[in-house]
């Protein structure tokens, strides 16, 4: 797996600790779930961090952050009885069409860089 598969699946990864923690925080009541809670907040953090290291920041966290966004909105809906909303489901597809957008935009970056720096160079 390359570097950057290996990013990616971080933040995959790390999105679904996100969905978990930000549902505990909404939902815990008793020490094990506050602590999974907890646990949860350290494993996606540290997931993102280390997609940080092979991925651009900007791309890593606003995927971190969509996936986290719509994940946690559709497991509210299907987990805990929240109200399902039209407009809601939409923007979430809207949302997640950008999260894609920027994976294919990262990938075709680098090439693109090392040709401009090489040009800049040379000038």
């Amino acid at each position: 797996m390359s570097r950057t598969n290996r990013g990616w699946t971080y933040v995959l990864i790390g999105g679904m600790f996100e969905v978990a923690w930000v549902s505990g925080l909404k939902h815990s009541s008793n020490i094990w779930e506050w602590l999974l809670t907890i646990i949860g907040i350290a494993a996606s953090f540290w997931l993102m961090i280390g997609a940080s290291k092979v991925l651009p920041i900007g791309s890593v966290y606003a995927v971190f952050t969509g996936l986290g966004t719509a994940g946690t909105v559709v497991a509210e809906t299907l987990l805990f009885g929240e109200p399902f909303s039209l407009a809601k489901t939409l923007l979430i597809l809207l949302l997640l069409s950008g999260v894609v957008g920027l994976k294919l935009v990262t990938d075709a970056q680098p090439a693109e860089n090392g040709s401009s720096a090489q040009g800049k160079e040379a000038v």
